[in-house]
């Protein structure tokens, strides 16, 4: 195949990555990535301590051009699960910034230091390994058990990243801005890798702050991608600071993804700097499945279109003690180039998670718009809640919920009902004063319908979430 980082073969002195530790060119990053990669050459694996700084992302460039598997290290992990990612992907050696201590369950591996301020000679770059060949290891959130280790080939990022240029007219004058955790998929694969497979620049914030990011704008960031918490605190940011927005506002496209940014803070963003936010979907096992597309208009509460491609099918729905879902509404099934190889050591779990006709089962529930794109409305484990007769997506409820202005957050659960089967109740984060429990009830009776309507809301101050934001319904 072609290479996977081309820009890195042939460099020049234009700006690759820039992260509050550090900047470098092409040039420097060919240099200390070839350099790192000569002494990592021919291990089966390495770990690479994930911390949003230079010397992660050299360490993890420098994995992929020697043809190494990279595994990415959460490093806000737990004890447990770090030494179950250890054990699990059986890393040879750790790449870490110097002078960072390592917690036990890793600091036993032997170990390299990435100085980001050495300018080592370039070393040749070993021949490109086959598409196949896996790229990154990278672990899932572990919502469901021990965390699985999803196995995602050269191939896979190539193809992914490359219909993701294709849809947001993404080339090497774009310069990306943003503040992702570098460990997972969207901070990894599209914020970190992406760049660097198109020739352009990364400009990674730190911490997402709206002058941070204006500051980033002006120097000349086209693009940024964020997830729903982020856009949630730029739009803050935004209406108390109008000169931010309108200079991000100059930026080409606002993405968000990882989960579904509510319409009230599309709102809040569009009318403080002129852009619409466009969403899209995956997950990573698969990668970017849909996307709102550079040259349509978004369209609120959905994610796009698929990938070119990428097939997506609405497969149906079973039907429990004869209660039928939602019309329309549909398991999401996909199956693409882009697709993870399988979950590490786990053949039973990775054939479990794709059909018999080999489409992969993404466990998410959606429908499709008249004007041909996905929206998701829920996930079939935790958000079909059974009420009543009725099949219900716990998506719908809570967009309905943060519609409310003294809504700030809201997590919506099925809980065992002896009459309903389960009756619908909705945890919610007030914003500012609580309002009255009916007043919310009634609010999404008369936006939806009233089989829809949450029988019981319980204020809390906040919901629980693992390390990528994501709520944990189980808690619930």
């Amino acid at each position: 195949m072609n290479r996977l980082l081309p820009a890195l073969a042939d460099p020049t002195d234009g700006p690759a990555l820039r992260f509050p530790d550090g900047a470098v060119t092409y040039r420097e990053l060919a240099a200390l990535a070839s350099d790192l990669g000569a002494r990592v050459a021919g291990r089966s694996r390495i770990a690479v301590w994930a911390t949003p700084t230079l010397a992660a992302a050299a360490g993890i460039t420098a994995g992929l051009l020697a043809g190494v598997p990279v595994v990415p290290v959460n490093p806000k992990a737990g004890e447990r699960e770090l030494a179950h990612i250890v054990a699990n992907s059986a890393p040879e050696v750790v790449l870490v910034a110097p002078g960072v201590e390592l917690p036990a369950a890793i600091a036993g591996l032997p170990r390299i230091d990435v100085d980001v301020a050495a300018r080592p000679d370039p070393q040749p770059l070993p021949a490109e390994p086959p598409a196949d060949a896996p790229a990154l290891v990278v672990y899932t959130s572990g919502t469901t058990g021990p965390p699985k280790g999803a196995v995602l080939s050269r191939g896979a990022v190539a193809a992914d990243l490359d219909a993701l240029a294709d849809a947001w007219a993404w080339t090497g004058a774009d310069r990306l801005a943003h503040a992702l955790p570098i460990f997972h998929v969207h901070g990894l694969v599209l914020g970190t890798i992406g760049p660097l497979r198109r020739g352009g620049s990364l400009h990674h914030l730190g911490a997402i702050d709206g002058r941070k990011l204006a500051a980033a704008v002006a120097d000349g960031a086209t693009m940024v991608f964020g997830v729903p918490t982020h856009y949630h605190r730029l739009a803050a940011d935004f209406e108390a600071d109008p000169d931010t927005a309108r200079t991000v506002g100059g930026a080409r496209l606002l993405i968000s993804g990882s989960a579904a940014l509510t319409a009230v803070d599309h709102a809040r963003i569009e009318k403080a700097t002129g852009l619409a936010v466009r969403e899209r979907y995956g997950l990573t096992e698969t990668l970017i499945l849909t996307a709102a597309r550079a040259d349509e208009e978004p369209e609120v509460g959905t994610v796009g279109r698929p990938l070119a491609n990428t097939e997506v099918r609405l497969a149906p729905l079973p039907a429990v003690d004869g209660e039928q879902p939602d019309e329309g509404l549909g398991a999401v099934e996909v199956r693409g180039p882009q697709l993870f190889s399988g979950y590490l050591d786990l053949p039973e779990a990775t054939a479990a998670s794709r059909t018999d006709d080999g489409w992969f089962r993404t466990g998410d529930i959606g429908r499709w718009t008249e004007s041909g794109l996905l929206a998701l409305v829920g996930r079939q484990a935790t958000d079909l809640i059974k009420s009543g007769g009725y099949k219900i997506g716990a998506g719908e409820i809570e967009n309905a919920l943060l519609e409310h202005p003294a809504v700030a957050e809201v997590a919506v659960v099925g809980v065992p009902d002896p009459d309903l089967g389960e009756k619908i109740v909705a945890h919610v984060v007030p914003a500012g004063e609580a309002p009255e429990a009916r007043e919310l009830v009634d609010h999404v009776a008369a936006l939806l319908s009233p089989h829809k309507r949450p029988r019981e809301v319980r204020f809390v101050e906040s919901l629980p979430r693992n390390a990528m934001g994501k709520v944990q319904k189980k808690l619930l």
